[in-house]
């Protein structure tokens, strides 16, 4: 969800004159004179003040299932609108939902950058917590008892930490929510922009990375990961799960529970991992797919598809390591010269 503790929104206005002030040239529908627009959402749990996007039938059940008030949609879905939410038809949907996001958060990416914080009261600090020196609090940020922020770390904004943590030194925190005894180690970066863009290899237009970054209790992030906040939507990471060093975690992805990433691990954007999955130093995913709980995928692995719990994969594409194995036999047969 889009939170305005960390991004300011524009005071709310009618769809009709949000489309105008971006130029949209479709035949808008009659109730976007009335339809008055807060923010924007994910179709699953915008509401009746929020716009959303479906930007391509892989969207579509979600979108035959929304609440939204308006959504952006190409042609090809406009059957599926539900009956209370107003389309807006764009052959470009993407674009023009990126044009309305930067006018309902036109300060978004200066808000979290400076840290400033309007209309937001000052930092709540429970007993016991220990400040090291140089580090830098935001306003309305919560932090619980007993938990310890080392040297030059950074806390932006509205950001919220449980009780009986430790953040180490030389931190940044920015657009997230922390449970209890979390460790943070040094050098992480916690709710950074997610790396999104459209109009791929020409302009390269940036998509503006509004959602949140969830870190569940008992969680230990090793030094210098990176873990993006979401698009839209929130990037989780569940009870108990373990970040080794220099692991990547990109936007809106959701590890479960009890989950380990040895170092250098990277999960491109909505990668959905399930619970007790264990991944090797060198795992990389392309995006968008799921792994079932209880996987085992093996050291430098490349996961390109779904998989189903209690899967064991190795290899580049990665595959079930029966398969792989089977494969490396092979080879190594046939460079001796065996042709069976």
């Amino acid at each position: 969800m889009v939170d305005t503790r960390f991004f300011p929104a524009s005071p709310p206005d009618t769809l009709a004159n949000l489309l105008a002030a971006v130029g949209y040239g479709g035949q808008a529908d009659t109730r976007a004179g009335t339809l008055l627009v807060a923010g924007a959402d994910e179709l699953v749990t915008a509401g009746p003040q929020s716009l959303a996007l479906a930007a391509s039938k892989a969207y579509a059940d979600e979108l035959r299932g929304t609440a939204a008030g308006a959504v952006i949609v190409s042609a090809a879905l406009k059957d599926d609108v539900p009956a209370g939410t107003v389309a807006v038809i764009s052959d470009k949907p993407h674009q023009l939902f990126v044009d309305l996001l930067e006018r309902l958060y036109p300060d978004s990416a200066r808000a979290v950058a400076s840290g400033r914080g309007e209309g937001l009261s000052d930092p709540l600090i429970e007993e016991g917590v220990e400040i090291g020196e140089n580090v830098v609090i935001g306003k309305g940020v919560e932090i619980g008892r007993n938990t310890v922020i080392g040297p030059n770390t950074v806390i932006g904004r509205g950001v919220t930490i449980g009780r009986n943590c430790i953040i180490a030194a030389n931190c940044t925190i920015h657009c997230a929510h922390l449970g209890n005894n979390v460790i943070v180690h040094p050098g992480a970066r916690l709710g950074t922009d997610g790396f999104g863009w459209l109009d791929h290899g020409a302009t390269n237009r940036k998509i503006p990375q509004l959602g949140r970054l969830i870190v569940q209790d008992r969680c230990e992030i090793g030094p210098n990961a990176t873990l993006d906040r979401g698009a839209l939507g929130d990037t989780v990471i569940g009870e108990g799960t373990k970040l080794g060093n220099i692991v990547v975690i990109g936007h809106n992805s959701r590890l479960g529970r009890n989950c380990l990433l040895a170092p250098t691990t990277g999960l491109a954007g909505t990668t959905i991992v399930g619970d007790g999955v264990v991944m090797g130093a060198g795992v990389g995913t392309s995006g968008h797919l799921t792994i079932g709980d209880g996987s085992v995928v093996y050291g430098r692995a490349a996961i390109t598809k779904d998989w189903p719990a209690g899967s064991k994969l190795a290899g580049a594409p990665a595959q079930d390591i029966r398969d792989f194995w089977k494969e490396i036999a092979t080879v190594r047969r046939l460079s001796k010269g065996d042709q069976r």
